[in-house]
């Protein structure tokens, strides 16, 4: 903001007839007062927003004249001329927003907002004015809005469901169980079918197969049926459906975790994905992978179709960079190889050195099928060795979401509070311009350790980030073998909440603490050496998460059975708080619980806390049991410590459970 424009801001707000110079003192120390020391340009905004504003969603108006950016830190809504490329205003929304959309004639807003009791608000967008809220699930995230404005549809990520809205009634009309962390939705232009993206896989974990699923709900009849993707597939954050409805993209991470993490190089254990599903079959074609052959595209999290279907654009949240897929040829390329190696085989076809896959089923594990159909363009510079960088005033980390409004791609950038610009029709070195969205963002310890979790550059050739493994700082679903205690043992991912309050760190213990972990998963599993102030600062992003309050919980109260559950718990009984002592809910010691496995080389494993251990499943060291359920009937857990478990009758059993699900 200008000097001449800030006095004219500073006159509105201590009085209009004060001189200048009084008004030039009342506003700096108006700015002290309120800001300490920053003054610094907005973006061009008529307000300043203090603290980070963590830009995280873009959505462009129907007419394609603005694009609106949830920035989910600041709680509020930046509206950004699309010709201009400059913020003209900011909407409030209410705090704890994931998700928002736009209604088809562009008056009104709905975000998801909230945490235990979440909302869908609806907002008018010329003047911000909240009209109404409406109660939903647990988290409330990926909304999906019917053209004529008679539904919307909202991913409650924690109680694993849907919400169908009434809008005209302003109430839920369905609620629907899909299967793990849904985050994301996207309907068909017909609107008979919506496709839903589950984060995570719920598996077990010492089984061959295991994925994540997109559901695919009949809105006529609310029948859901999971689309299973290939194996190993986890963290998925996006999709999205052609505009003629035959297709549907999404984007995921393929984890090759049968693997014993070894080496990164060819993706040898986590490759970055994009998966085409036949619409009207319900079923996956084929997935395609974003990276190439010694560069990772690490972990995709946004995915757009331009309304003429030919370009596809892909957010990548630990690369920093977009992909621009020609999506006719991929889709053309697909359709004409063979189902499988033998049909490949049978029809002469050979490797002569000039093709990629042969057959339907080497796609998933081909490197370099997409060369020549995608573009990769980082978001912080262009050209050999990046020589053109954006510039040092400018943290340009942390893509996230993504519209596109004609040549022109718009990027959320989550740790740099602004917007980069991609003009695909512009000169290759000058394609990118940035809108701030704030100052330059001074990052804490915390929120740079934060920023190092989510970034690939810290991984030999960028394959993938500590958040690849730990979404949210917590589990993918996975089994992996990191050899931490010899090659060939896998072990279930543990969740890093606490890991700094609850040593040692890893099944068998074997890192004593959590800073060691941590060092130790910079050289041995991202196979780079990086200065010890990379690692402080994800210890410090680390002991900073907080525990989300369970779905199990009502009204932030443990429920009538939970209650009696805890009595249960700590009793004599089944003696679960001699291992399990509050308030961490573990003694930090190794027991043996009669867990060991075949692959096992111990017996004696590290007590877990319990607490969260509702978002953990599957659950033991080898992801053997589903549900806490199995874990007590089938694994008759406790009872090497003398627990009577065996005895509990079901009510007694899903009250026990119900209270563990509820710390």
């Amino acid at each position: 903001m200008g000097l001449k424009r800030s006095v004219e801001w500073a006159s509105l707000a201590c009085g209009s007839k004060i001189s200048v110079r009084d008004t030039v003192v009342r506003f700096f120390l108006l700015v002290v007062l309120i800001y300490g020391v920053m003054w610094a340009d907005v973006g061009r905004s008529e307000e300043l927003v203090p603290g980070y504003l963590g830009p995280w969603q873009v959505r462009a108006t129907p007419d394609g004249a603005s694009v609106f950016v949830l920035c989910k830190d600041a709680a509020k809504i930046a509206v950004i001329d699309v010709a201009s490329q400059q913020v003209t205003r900011w909407i409030n929304v209410p705090a704890d927003s994931h998700d928002f959309v736009i209604s088809s004639d562009g008056k009104v807003i709905y975000v998801a907002a909230g945490v235990s009791n979440g909302i869908v608000a609806e907002i008018k967008g010329d003047d911000g004015t909240q009209v109404r809220q409406i109660p939903v699930g647990h988290t409330p995230g990926g909304l999906a809005l019917s053209k004529e404005g008679r539904r919307i549809y909202v991913c409650n990520r924690f109680d694993n469901t849907v919400s169908v809205i009434d809008l005209a009634a302003g109430r839920e009309e369905k609620r629907l169980a899909v299967t793990r962390e849904p985050v994301a939705a996207a309907l068909t232009p017909d609107e008979k079918r919506l496709f839903v993206a589950n984060l995570l896989p719920l598996d077990r974990c010492d089984s061959y197969d295991v994925a994540a699923v997109v559901s695919c709900i009949n809105t006529s009849n609310f029948e859901v049926h999971p689309i299973r993707l290939p194996n190993g597939s986890t963290d998925v954050h996006g999709l999205t459906i052609s505009a003629d409805g035959k297709w549907v993209y999404v984007v995921h991470v393929l984890a090759r975790y049968q693997m014993p993490t070894t080496q990164l190089e060819r993706g040898w254990m986590n490759t970055n994905a994009l998966t085409i599903i036949d619409a009207e079959n319900e079923r996956v074609f084929n997935t395609v992978l974003l990276d190439d052959v010694d560069l990772g595209a690490a972990l995709p999290w946004a995915v757009v179709c331009s309304s003429d279907g030919q370009k596809l654009m892909v957010s990548h949240a630990a690369t920093d960079e977009i992909s621009v897929i020609n999506i006719p040829a991929v889709l053309e390329k697909l359709a004409k190889l063979p189902p499988t190696p033998e049909a490949a085989q049978a029809a002469g076809l050979v490797y002569d050195g000039s093709q990629t896959s042969l057959s339907a089923a080497d796609v998933p594990n081909d490197l370099s099928f997409l060369v020549g159909l995608r573009e990769r363009i980082p978001l912080y510079g262009l050209g050999p060795y990046d020589y053109l960088s954006a510039d040092p005033e400018k943290i340009v980390k942390g893509a996230r979401g993504l519209a596109l409004v004609g040549t022109k791609v718009f990027v959320a950038t989550y740790f740099g509070d602004l917007v980069t610009v991609v003009d695909l029709n512009a000169s290759k070195y000058r394609r990118l311009s940035y809108v701030p969205l704030g100052p330059k963002p001074v990052l804490t310890k915390e929120r740079l350790g934060e920023l190092y979790f989510h970034d690939a550059s810290l991984c030999f050739q960028h394959w993938q980030s500590c958040a690849t493994c730990h979404p949210d700082g917590r589990v993918d679903g996975l089994n992996w073998d990191l050899l931490n205690d010899g090659l060939g043992t896998p072990k279930n991912n543990k969740s890093l909440l606490l890991a700094h309050q609850t040593p040692p760190s890893m099944w068998e213990g074997v890192r004593a603490t959590a800073e060691e972990a941590v060092r130790s998963g910079i050289r041995h599993i991202q196979f780079a050496v990086r200065p010890d102030e990379d690692a402080q600062a994800i210890d410090a992003y680390l002991k900073s998460l907080r525990p989300v309050p369970s779905p199990h919980l009502v009204n932030g109260q443990l429920s009538e059975s939970a209650r009696r559950g805890r009595e249960l718990f700590f009793s004599e009984r089944l003696k679960c708080h001699h291992c399990h002592p509050e308030p961490l809910y573990t003694d930090l010691k190794k027991h043996n619980v009669g867990s060991r496995g075949p692959l096992d080389r111990s017996s004696e494993f590290d007590t877990p806390t319990l607490i969260e251990v509702w978002r953990t499943a599957p659950y033991m060291h080898d992801g053997h049991y589903l549900t806490l359920e199995e874990l007590f009937r089938e694994g008759k857990h406790g009872e090497t410590a003398g627990s009577d478990v065996g005895s509990l009758t079901d009510q007694e059993l899903h009250d026990l459970c119900e209270f563990v699900l509820s710390l």
